[in-house]
């Protein structure tokens, strides 16, 4: 069915089948995109990993389709983020429909001076090529092993022990660390019985890639469609979207008792998907009926085992979470390993870990859970609640916040969390507040902000302030002048706009302020950067 036609992947017998292989630092069980953009954001930070994954080709199908502009960020750094750009379909408008009426549009970008868009749209199998592709680029740092399913593990206290099985027997490793990216339904989180709390929704929807020369709803730029009620689709909801080579994403409610062997044939696809076409031709791709549910472990880290994206949570659909908080976890996990596994920082540093994506995951599911329960209203009063903000909206902009139909994946904010120095200047006016994943800007030369920033810790200095050399933490000075470090000027004044002017920042490796200075705290910046490396 599909189009495209990916190659398998190579297996090559590993080495441990044949000789004892010394004990890794980092092993990662899953070659889906958060194993593989783990795995090359350790590489850029000079640590060695093995990837186990027990199959050998991209998936099937679009699943994962909207990229955040967070996200586009945390790729560009990986080394793929223009590709995907170069490839991917750009939007920022989304339409809200009630019937064949619009109720609003909304624009997610609606300021020029940044390097990605608000979105893109690209099928999660162009994504894992790509990191694929990239990853081979990291020979003696990244070592894939495709058909190697891992089948038991043990945490002895200071290594986990693995039993692997591939096409050729059976053999062992040991890890300092394991990390579980093995997706929402993670064998490893299965072995170890660990409680994965959350809520089951009834409802199924139909996701069905279809082919076609022109959207059936003409605009001039690509754009995100959601209608509750449509014409061509009575009493539930349908979305749809752009995706590369003519492809469109439609999402279709179905009825909580629906069958979802029979909702998924063509018999039942084709009609569906001709009362939205009309006389059209399209071509049908793939096609799959889902139930979902939003849930999280407790804890992400379990001794040696780490738990990352749909391992350790999963959410619904809606709202573009699910793999863009997946590689939020990434970003936030890399450096802290390589802090520990270089002695920079102590084992202790991953309790952040902890307590920073399980606030994010915590805040993923309850806006998912908010849009799902707003979208398949679960009796009278719900049901009554949504008509009439619906019924509001295109007149009143207060009933179009309610509106909830998958509000769109934004980073979370980790202000006072634990390694965060808020102090006195969290006060100033206009500034970026501890926690806060900053915002790109252009500066003259062609570069961009966020391409600075390098993977490590940052003090960036926006005018007249003076920045104090520290061992480990990199300097930029923007809109000043200075013999020690690099400085940039701000072409468009959208740094200071963004920023505020006279004023330091303190970024941590994952792109989010650790704290920020004034002239008069400025030696604060030590103390700063010991706290926000976990010291």
């Amino acid at each position: 069915m599909p189009r495209y036609n990916y190659q398998p992947f190579p297996y090559q017998r590993p080495p441990g089948l044949d000789v004892e292989e010394p004990r890794h630092q980092i092993v990662i069980v899953g070659a889906g995109p958060i194993g593989l953009a783990m795995a090359i954001d350790l590489a850029q930070r000079g640590i060695a990993s093995v990837i186990l994954d027990d199959n050998n080709v991209v998936s099937v199908g679009s699943r994962a389709i909207c990229w955040a502009k967070r996200t586009l960020e945390i790729f560009d750094r990986l080394g793929v983020g223009e590709r995907m750009l170069e490839k991917g379909v750009v939007w920022k408008v989304g339409r809200l429909f009630d019937g064949d009426a619009q109720i609003y549009e909304f624009d997610l970008l609606p300021e020029a001076g940044h390097k990605y868009p608000a979105f893109i749209n690209l099928q999660q199998y162009y994504v894992e090529q790509y990191l694929v592709e990239r990853a081979q680029a990291f020979p003696d740092l990244i070592d894939l092993r495709f058909k190697n399913k891992l089948l038991e593990h043990v945490d002895a206290g200071t290594f986990v022990k693995l039993e692997i099985e591939t096409p050729d027997g059976l053999y062992s490793l040991e890890t300092r660390y394991l990390l579980a990216c093995d997706g929402a339904g993670s064998p490893t989180r299965k072995r170890m019985d660990l409680a994965f709390d959350g809520q089951v929704f009834d409802e199924h929807f139909l996701i069905a890639d279809v082919e076609m020369d022109t959207s059936p709803f003409e605009t001039e730029t690509p754009e995100r469609w959601f209608w509750f009620n449509p014409p061509f689709h009575q009493g539930q909801s349908a979305l749809l979207h752009q995706q590369p080579d003519n492809i469109y994403r439609i999402d279709l409610q179905l009825d909580p008792d629906a069958d979802p062997e029979e909702e998924a044939s063509e018999a039942k696809v084709l009609p569906r998907i001709k009362a939205i076409m009309g006389d059209k031709p399209f071509k049908l791709d793939w096609m799959s009926v889902y139930k979902f549910r939003c849930a999280a472990l407790q804890k992400f880290v379990h001794g040696r085992v780490i738990f990352v994206g749909d391992s350790a949570h999963v959410v619904s659909p809606f709202g573009a979470r699910g793999g863009n908080g997946g590689i939020h976890d990434v970003d936030n996990l890399g450096w802290k390993l390589a802090h520990i596994l270089t002695d920079i920082s102590p084992e202790s540093l991953l309790d952040s870990y902890d307590e920073e994506r399980g606030h994010g995951a915590a805040e993923n599911i309850a806006n998912s859970a908010r849009a799902t329960t707003f979208m398949t209203p679960k009796n009278a009063s719900e049901m009554r609640f949504r008509e009439a903000v619906l019924t509001l909206a295109s007149d009143a902009p207060f009933a179009q916040k309610l509106i909830n139909s998958g509000r769109l994946s934004l980073p979370c904010s980790l202000a006072g969390m634990s390694l965060q120095t808020e102090g006195q200047t969290k006060y100033i006016k206009g500034a970026i507040a501890p926690g806060t994943a900053i915002p790109d800007a252009p500066l003259a030369g062609g570069h961009w902000l966020i391409e600075l920033l390098n993977r490590q810790f940052c003090l960036i200095g926006i005018g007249n302030i003076a920045l104090p050399e520290i061992a480990g933490l990199q300097r930029i000075g923007i809109s000043q002048m200075s013999q020690d470090y690099r400085c940039f000027e701000d072409s468009d004044g959208l740094v200071a706009a963004r920023y505020g002017t006279d004023i330091a920042y303190l970024i941590r490796p994952d792109g989010h302020c650790a704290a920020l200075f004034t002239a008069d705290t400025i030696s604060d910046v030590a103390a700063a950067f010991s706290t926000a490396k976990g010291c």
